[in-house]
């Protein structure tokens, strides 16, 4: 019988661990990694020094927290992909010697899918099938989840990611990393309606593209600033921030629209790094309301990198009947094959 399980994730610039035992989360520590601001992004080889230095006390701290000793473990689980390679392996082989040390099962997690079921770490939890949104600084994807171990993909993008996109942007425009909050403060107080920047019309109807719209900010900067950022008023930066963010919103929303009148869902989500933009969760609450669907946003504390989504992930694969070997590896790139594709007419 499972009780008590730990996860760890390692995917990025965030150490977390977590503990969950009997279905309530007991500890959720996450160690952010603020040194990669000055550089502008993260710095892989940085990355992976700091997960270990910390990992170690971070894990202590997590039992402790959580009243709990490592004997008391019953499964192991963490993060093996995506992300970046070294970042994974400190957690992963982390995992592993535990679970080897401890005599006690292990379980690795794909992260993407930790963000897609991080809404059943909410009291009110989604249900099936749902429609999942999941738009994180390096995919988004819009997934039908039909039960625990049955995903199917209707599109995903093409280029860059939505949370990508937020980040080029916010660095076009001088406002730092990581760009996602600081594109949000500056578009609260700026007219969205001013600039129309593009949205991509792609064949499939459930693609997203970023590119074009990441392309076309940079040339209204160039026409308007000849692209010196210090010549933009401040009022013109919360305007630009406002209508870059809108465009982002809109094609997100518009494919969300899309499946929900061709397909019958009893619950929608919305996950990721980018589910804690405001403007995007309240568009997905109009969308629940006029279509008396279920809504499942994850707090903001579950909505980045976190070890409490890949612990509930990794339980719900064993109870589901999986098993693993202590020889799975890190995988930096979602897999094709991770996802049913959906047939598209």
């Amino acid at each position: 019988m499972i009780k008590n399980v730990l996860g760890i994730e390692t995917s990025c610039d965030e150490t977390s661990v977590a503990v969950i035992s009997d279905g309530e989360l007991k500890s959720n520590l996450i160690s952010s990694q603020d040194f990669h601001n000055k550089y502008g992004g993260v710095v892989p080889e940085l990355s992976s020094r700091a997960h270990l230095q910390i990992i170690n006390p971070l894990v202590k701290s997590a039992f402790k927290e959580a009243g709990l000793e490592s004997k008391n473990i019953d499964l192991i689980c963490a993060t093996a992909g995506p992300g970046l390679i070294g970042a994974l392996l400190v957690g992963l082989t982390y995992a592993k010697g535990l679970a080897l040390s401890l005599n006690k099962p292990f379980v690795p997690v794909n992260h993407i899918e930790g963000h897609i079921f991080s809404g059943f770490l909410m009291k009110d939890k989604p249900e099936f099938p749902y429609l999942c949104l999941v738009v994180s600084g390096g995919h988004t994807l819009l997934l039908i989840v039909k039960n625990d171990l049955e995903i199917i993909k209707l599109g995903s993008t093409i280029d860059d990611a939505a949370g990508e996109a937020f980040d080029k942007v916010a660095k076009m425009l001088g406002l730092g990393y990581p760009g996602g909050k600081a594109i949000q403060e500056y578009g609260e107080n700026g007219d969205e309606n001013s600039i129309v920047f593009p949205i991509a019309q792609l064949k499939n109807d459930y693609d997203y593209s970023f590119s074009g719209l990441k392309t076309a900010v940079l040339r209204f900067l160039q026409k308007e600033y000849n692209q010196n950022i210090e010549s933009i008023p401040a009022n013109e930066l919360n305007i630009i921030a406002a209508s870059f963010q809108k465009a982002v919103v809109d094609a997100l929303i518009q494919n969300v629209k899309k499946a929900i009148s061709n397909f019958d869902f009893k619950s929608i989500s919305l996950v990721g790094g980018v589910a804690a933009n405001q403007k995007l969760r309240n568009e997905f609450k109009k969308i629940a309301e006029i279509n008396k669907l279920k809504l499942v946003i994850p707090d903001i504390q579950f909505c980045g990198d976190n070890a409490a989504m890949i612990a509930e992930r990794g339980f719900r694969i064993y109870q589901n009947g999986k098993r693993f070997e202590l020889n799975a590896n890190a995988f930096p790139s979602l897999p094709q094959d991770v996802f049913q594709e959906y047939s598209h007419r």
